[in-house]
């Protein structure tokens, strides 16, 4: 039966492509078993639309047991929807997600269900209304079985937007749902054409109605969705902008409501979510995982502050080998007593004469010079030190401008061939590190991302050991507060001074060194610079304030560097 049906719904594809215009192209859908379909990722629906490659997937027999056998074009342009329209790309299905999840306090759990049923509504109307397929037909299948508060709210809903009798797809409702159902599908055609900004209304618009699913109930309406689906692995850009907008309940909302004035009258300073604003680390983990991504938490941390970073990028500084002359062969001349008697070529003296005469038959080779060819710019490799202690954040739970400065100097030093070494230090034995100086990008900000959280203790080993024999041109960086006193008032395990080291190391480097540091009185400044001459001291009195250094950083260390 499924290959008989799998025939009759490929022919039946053209004309769903047809559904959304005459220039949609999408390749043929995977017509698929159950099981087929599980290995093809798709679980607890009947068909998706996987936003990773662009391919539509359906369970053939699941289609078949709901009674959506003659329905193939119904379906498959619905799925074709979740591409053209919402939520298109795997950016705006982040952004659906976050949107619902803000507008469901303790409820978020069901914010992708909610999400689902929000981003069919408006590919069903469109599909109804627009395009005069049997959308209604879909739900009338649909709708048997068992039953809950959301499920008939839903149905309601589609009533009214499609001027269905009451009864149709649900049976009548109390007053209150159809009060909140008239506001959906108001909100629906409101939003149509703006819909991810309509998205936290309906989520606040379900919330009661939420309250009363259980686990079980909100597998069973997945089932009764077409849904969108990523990969695993799918990397998300864009996530960590605070882009949620002012989420407000339909009823308040003046768009969808002509009396929300009367019924909640604006506030003064009321908080909107505006432009520059970002999300914490934890709840960017919440939103990737919610979305069906399997990373670990190195991994997110790392994704969030590569794109944190990533529009701050600055010029690293880069140093050119100075321009060696090569020697010019300009012929022979005449060697005379008095001169240096290695520069008589006598290979050319005996071939001019058989009889050495000095001064007479004597001869030399002269040379001239001539400029070298240019040599390419070297990059001036990064030595990064980032304090890890308790008096820090942890980056993997609320954002760390420590950990984005570091990382947007990281990355600027990568991305023009540099080296990085990075190193997260916190007490005597905690201590992070790449392999030495590496252009693994994962690497640095694995590193970068980290946390200890205990004492403070400058890893004096690592920056002794590092300069040992270092010859490369190398800009180190010590990112602290004032426990950066540790790097001189110290001594390390052999017993040599924490100053003396890090004057070695400052002149091995060979191009300078920055200290960074959260200080928070103009005496502490005056007694860290005192310790430590010859560094450039940057105080900040905000940790904000370190990604406006690490913008500025690049032309200081780039005037310095000889360009």
């Amino acid at each position: 039966m499924t290959a008989d049906l799998a025939a009759r719904w490929r022919q039946r594809w053209p004309e769903a492509l047809r559904a959304w215009g005459r220039f949609t192209n999408v390749h043929e859908p995977l017509m698929c078993t159950t099981e087929e379909a599980r290995k093809a990722g798709l679980i607890g629906s009947f068909a998706m639309f996987r936003l990773t490659d662009r391919t539509v997937v359906l369970d053939l027999e699941a289609a078949a047991d709901l009674g959506l056998g003659e329905l193939a074009v119904e379906v498959m342009a619905h799925e074709i929807g979740h591409h053209v329209l919402c939520p298109a790309d795997l950016s705006d299905n982040a952004r659906l997600l976050a949107r619902t999840r803000r507008a469901l306090p303790n409820l978020e759990q069901h914010a992708r269900l909610v999400g689902n049923l929000y981003a069919d509504l408006l590919i069903n109307d469109r599909l109804q209304r627009s395009r005069g397929l049997d959308m209604a037909g879909v739900y009338r299948r649909l709708a048997t079985g068992p039953s809950n508060p959301l499920w008939t709210f839903y149905l309601r809903l589609y009533e009214i937007l499609w001027a269905l009798p009451s009864g149709t797809l649900t049976p009548p409702v109390d007053q209150d749902t159809d009060g909140d159902a008239q506001l959906g599908a108001r909100l629906v055609r409101v939003y149509a054409a703006d819909w991810l900004a309509g998205a936290g209304g309906f989520a606040a618009l379900c919330y009661r109605y939420l309250a009363e699913v259980d686990d079980g109930e909100a597998t069973r309406l997945l089932r009764r969705t077409c849904h969108s689906a990523v990969a695993p692995d799918s990397q998300v850009p864009g996530l960590s902008a605070a882009d949620d907008g002012d989420i407000r309940h339909p009823a308040l909302d003046p768009r969808v409501n002509d009396f929300a004035d009367a019924i909640a009258p604006p506030e003064e300073g009321e908080p909107v979510v505006s432009e520059g604003q970002y999300r914490e680390p934890f709840e960017y983990g919440q939103i990737l995982r919610a979305l069906g991504v399997e990373v670990s938490e190195e991994d997110i941390a790392a994704r969030y502050y590569r794109e944190r970073a990533t529009p701050h990028l600055v010029r690293f500084p880069v140093r050119r080998r100075p321009v060696v002359a090569e020697p010019l062969p300009e012929g022979l001349g005449l060697w005379d007593v008095g001169e240096p008697l290695e520069r008589v070529d006598w290979l050319a003296t005996a071939l001019r004469s058989p009889v050495v005469l000095p001064g007479v038959t004597t001869v030399q080779r002269l040379e001239g010079t001539m400029d070298g060819a240019e040599s390419a710019p070297e990059p001036v490799d990064l030595d990064l030190y980032v304090d890890s202690s308790g008096s820090m954040p942890d980056p993997r739970v609320q954002v760390s401008y420590l950990t984005l400065a570091g990382a947007v100097l990281a990355l600027s030093a990568l991305r023009v061939g540099a080296r990085v070494q990075a190193t997260l230090w916190s007490g005597t034995t905690q201590v992070l590190r790449t392999d030495g100086f590496v252009r693994d990008e994962q690497a640095v900000l694995r590193v970068l991302t980290g946390f200890f959280g205990g004492g403070t203790a400058f890893p004096l080993h690592v920056l002794r050991d590092t300069y040992a024999e270092r010859t490369r041109p190398t800009h180190i960086v010590v990112i602290s507060d004032n426990g950066v006193d540790t790097m001189i008032e110290a001594v390390d395990e052999e017993g040599r001074p924490g100053a003396d080291i890090a004057a070695r190391a400052l002149a091995a480097a060979g191009a300078g060194g920055t200290l960074l540091l959260n200080l928070w009185s103009d005496a502490e400044q005056s007694r860290i610079a005192g310790l430590t001459p010859g560094w450039d001291l940057h105080r900040v009195t905000d940790w904000p304030q370190l990604v406006d250094f690490a913008a500025a950083f690049s032309k200081r260390a780039y005037d310095r560097s000889g360009r």
